[in-house]
């Protein structure tokens, strides 16, 4: 199905969008390796594998698979044939034991998995901290080498509330794969984990030339939200006051 869907879809996503390239040749021919990419929009997950020879499998949450009615079924079959596994993001720990678990199976096959160590979708374009539970726990327990991945503009290609994408070309650069033997059997040192995690997202910045935020992406939403929250509760109170205002404008005028 997997190749069934990268014919279909990653044709065309290419034929339409024309992606440009850089540093295909820093992707292993064969051989396990991780991809650690920044992640600006939900076509991320599409456009990476489209433009490799080799199948990458990320990590996706579980509502994408097991989401009842036949809309479901196809959403689950879709997200299984471009390649996503399905990881229960319900309690904070299990979610990341179980990220962890699949991508050294996948690794473990010799495979290419790909991670955002972001842990989200950036919410203004910049880059944001990594969290360091996930790849480089991943990577110091596999071996497997890290190559650092730059999406470039995939977020103006579908903003929040447009429905229609805009037809653009978004870019791909991808670096040297980083090796971090050094550190192995070191997976549970938090220090380590956090330069092995640091390391990575400062090769990202260079990549993609995103300006830096050193606070996770989470973090970020969840202020977002609670100014959006406050903003439009004071714009309630205003209409509210202006209605109370008019209200005794009018009892004055009838009086």
């Amino acid at each position: 199905m997997y190749g069934a869907m990268k014919v279909t879809i990653g044709g065309s996503l290419k034929l339409a969008f024309r992606p440009w390239v850089e540093g295909l040749e820093h992707v292993p021919a064969e051989g396990a390796a991780i991809l650690a990419s920044n992640h600006l929009s939900f076509s991320d997950s599409f456009f990476l594998p489209a433009v490799l020879d080799r199948k990458v499998t990320f990590i996706a949450k579980a509502e994408y698979f097991n989401t009842p009615g036949v809309k479901g079924r196809l959403t689950a079959a879709f997200f299984k044939g471009v390649g996503q596994l399905p990881v229960d993001r319900s309690g904070a720990r299990g979610a990341g034991e179980a990220a962890i678990k699949s991508g050294m199976e996948v690794l473990e096959r010799g495979e290419l998995f790909g991670i955002y160590p972001e842990g989200t979708r950036s919410p203004d374009g910049r880059l944001y901290r990594g969290k360091p539970g996930g790849l480089a726990r991943v990577a110091l327990a596999t071996g497997a080498p890290v190559v650092p991945v730059a999406m470039i503009d995939t977020e103006k290609i579908q903003p929040p509330g447009q429905v229609m994408p805009k037809l653009m070309r978004p870019g791909i650069r991808i670096g040297k794969p980083l090796d971090f033997s050094r550190y192995q059997g070191m997976e549970h040192d938090r220090f380590v984990l956090r330069a092995v995690t640091d390391e990575v997202m400062y090769e990202i910045m260079k990549l993609s030339g995103q300006e830096y935020v050193d606070m996770y992406a989470t973090a970020m939403k969840r202020q977002l939200a609670e100014a959006a929250k406050a903003e439009k509760a004071a714009k309630g109170d205003k209409a509210a006051k202006g209605d109370k205002a008019a209200k005794a404008a009018q009892d004055r005028a009838g009086t």
